[in-house]
């Protein structure tokens, strides 16, 4: 049977499994939630005498909006960390710590526990002020990822996760990616689209405006009545294999907002881009 994949470069999705560039907040970032784990469901596929454990460590670096919305954008530093044992548990900078319950051939589902980063009105004061300050949450989050076929390899993913802070609220994620033809063994490149879903808590509590909020910074007040679409988006993931052990993973993103938060007075911009790089060491 002939496969998307040509043999001379399944390699590369052992060598080259998916990387989160960094820890980041769990909101409609321009960063698609897929591109924290693109690959790994496809090394199991493809090589399945992987070892029983897998790290990476590296160092890295975001461009992000400095909020969801605003024009002002920021860099932000930090490590990159994917240990995973038996593909039953992990610990990841972009998936958090989590347990596989299901780990099949071409289908792992699981639960894990990551965090919210949470939103500074210093971020961006000009338009936060009166606002307050979001702390940092724990985010409990259920996922699954399954692939099409052999022949056919586009992966399918979703989860669902809550964030526990006051007002947080409850956002979930559906998307999809495949591996580009004329990946080699030294790069591995991704593509696919995401839609972020937020119950009304969830989106009131990152865009909505109450009465004492509107007086403090000077704005309009804005409730939102339903739950919808947050974003809608986009992602690129490419790793290149620089030798035996180091590898350069870049991660490029666009989103839209969706009508709900678009209509904010937080908002200045309803499309946004990222662009993240990491240079990361695999045991």
């Amino acid at each position: 049977m002939r496969t998307w994949l040509h043999p001379q470069w399944i390699f590369c999705f052992v060598a080259l499994f998916g990387l989160g560039a960094l820890a980041r907040g769990q909101t409609p970032s321009p960063l698609q939630e897929w591109q924290y784990s693109s690959g790994i469901v496809l090394e199991r596929m493809f090589e399945p005498a992987a070892p029983q454990i897998r790290a990476v460590a590296g160092v890295g670096a975001e461009l992000l909006p400095a909020y969801d919305g605003s024009r002002a954008y920021r860099v932000r530093g930090g490590p990159a960390i994917d240990l995973r044992f038996k593909d039953v548990a992990f610990i990841s900078t972009g998936d958090g710590v989590g347990y596989n319950i299901v780990h099949e051939r071409r289908l792992v589902a699981g639960v894990s526990l990551a965090y919210d980063l949470g939103r500074k009105e210093r971020e961006d004061y000009v338009n936060l002020r009166g606002m307050g300050d979001k702390p940092i949450s724990v985010v409990p989050k259920a996922f699954a990822t399954w692939v099409v076929s052999d022949r056919f390899p586009l992966v399918v993913r979703a989860d669902l996760r809550h964030l526990l802070r006051a007002g947080g609220g409850t956002v979930g994620d559906l998307g999809a990616y495949l591996p580009l033809p004329g990946s080699s063994a030294k790069l591995a490149v991704f593509l696919g689209p995401s839609m972020t879903i937020g119950s009304r808590r969830y989106l009131r509590d990152l865009f909505g405006v109450s009465s004492s909020q509107a007086v403090a910074g000077g704005r309009d007040a804005y409730d939102i009545e339903h739950s919808g679409v947050a974003a809608m988006g986009a992602g690129l993931s490419a790793t290149w294999r620089l030798s035996r052990h180091y590898l350069l993973n870049v991660d490029g993103a666009l989103n839209w907002l969706g009508h709900e938060a678009a209509d904010s007075p937080l908002v200045e911009r309803v499309s946004a881009h990222a662009l993240a790089l990491s240079l990361d060491y695999r045991w």
